[in-house]
């Protein structure tokens, strides 16, 4: 299929509900799935051209991870802004902790409204949110619906003969529909239809990618918790979130994996594959300071003989001691130029040094005196030793 004739054969941009009212969903998600539809379309086109047969599955399985490619390669940038920002939610756990003890037990509306406003503060001054660190999540899941929306409507378009809402025509829209996984499961097919339709093998598929799909999206989590935590973000109160959302998550899947065609199925574990692999690599080479897999890679670091220098950067083994020597000895002067702090003195305590000195000072003052008249009555310079001994 040629790409230019499946541009010049897209549809006028006017969403509408198959029953002809208003449909503000289709509306809304109408621009997306133009671009769900555009994706696929583009690589399908490119599989083709290098020689994939154009109705086959594995043409539009491979569209589908082209399709993830393009999506999480678009999204790379809001991943680091979310480890910026989870990084940023672990340095001031421990403060937001001394905010919820200074109101702990308090249920009046003026203490609920002043943690709220300090909590907020902190979020500020730090310049995170906890919103930030689903922001990845939150922008792929509108994609996710478009290319649900899509899947789910091929059935349909391919009765009535018709196309999507973009490059997707009718053409393409019927190769779609016809084309079969490894020759036995279509695309747009649900674990439901299957089983209503007896397909043994296309049920095997589904239940095994499900399977699979919630498996990486548990180790994905695990990891995370597992390993790129320091000490003490695993005491608050979101560490604890974390470990319950380990397990409940995958039981949604579950039941949503039985309502999702192939494949959406497909995207998902796919997309999971390279959350899999991104956080790998994160965990491996940005590790979280203070967790077990930063402590891993100064290991790994000392064994190269590398390490890590104050700014974070990797350095050799010479350098980083020579630095820690000159930090060091700066340390030292400075706590030797450093005034040192007298130590408080009780009123009680200061009187009766004040005493202590006092009546010190009045025995010193006759015992001088009588040591200046001896020395007057006995030298032997004196004119009275003189005129005695005459």
């Amino acid at each position: 299929m040629d790409l230019l004739s499946a541009l010049a054969s897209t549809p006028s941009p006017t969403p509408a509900a198959p029953s002809g009212g208003f449909d503000l969903f289709g509306i809304i998600l109408w621009p997306l799935k133009w671009a769900v539809e555009a994706v696929l379309v583009f690589w399908h086109w490119f599989f083709t051209a290098i020689g994939l047969p154009a109705a086959d599955g594995i043409t539009w399985v491979l569209s589908i991870v082209g399709l993830v490619i393009v999506v999480r390669s678009a999204l790379i940038p809001l991943f680091v802004r979310q480890i910026k920002s989870q990084r940023k939610m672990m340095e001031i756990a421990p403060e937001l902790r001394k905010v919820q003890e200074k109101y702990k037990g308090k249920k009046d509306q003026l203490s609920r409204e002043a943690m709220s406003r300090e909590t907020m503060a902190l979020y500020k001054k730090h310049g995170t949110t906890p919103v930030s660190s689903c922001l990845p999540l939150l922008v792929q899941m509108p994609v996710f619906f478009a290319l649900y929306s899509v899947l789910s409507d091929v059935t349909k378009h391919y009765a009535a003969g018709i196309g999507g809402v973009g490059l997707l025509n009718a053409e393409l829209t019927a190769e779609f529909y016809n084309a079969k996984l490894f020759g036995v499961a279509s695309l747009h097919e649900t674990l439901i239809d299957a089983f209503n339709t007896g397909n043994t093998a296309a049920i095997a598929i589904l239940l095994t990618l499900v399977v699979l799909m919630i498996a990486s999206q548990f180790f994905t989590q695990l990891q995370i918790i597992s390993k790129n935590l320091s000490p003490e973000a695993k005491t608050g109160q979101a560490y604890q979130m974390q470990r319950i959302m380990l397990y409940i998550l995958p039981l949604g899947f579950i039941f949503s994996g039985v309502f999702f065609p192939l494949g959406v199925v497909i995207y998902w574990f796919v997309s999971n594959l390279w959350t899999m692999g991104q956080q790998f690599l994160v965990i491996r080479e940005m590790p979280t300071p203070g967790s077990d897999a930063a402590k891993a890679r100064e290991e790994r670091l000392a064994r190269k003989g590398k390490a890590l220098d104050a700014s974070g950067k990797v350095v050799p083994m010479e350098k980083y001691l020579a630095e820690q020597r000159r930090l060091y000895e700066e340390a030292e002067k400075a706590k030797a130029a450093t005034p040192k702090r007298q130590q408080p003195v009780s009123k009680q305590r200061a009187k009766k040094q004040a005493q202590q000195k006092q009546s010190g000072q009045k025995a010193a003052g006759p015992a001088a005196g009588g040591a200046g008249a001896a020395g007057e009555t006995d030298s032997p310079g004196s004119p009275g030793s003189a005129g005695s001994a005459s």
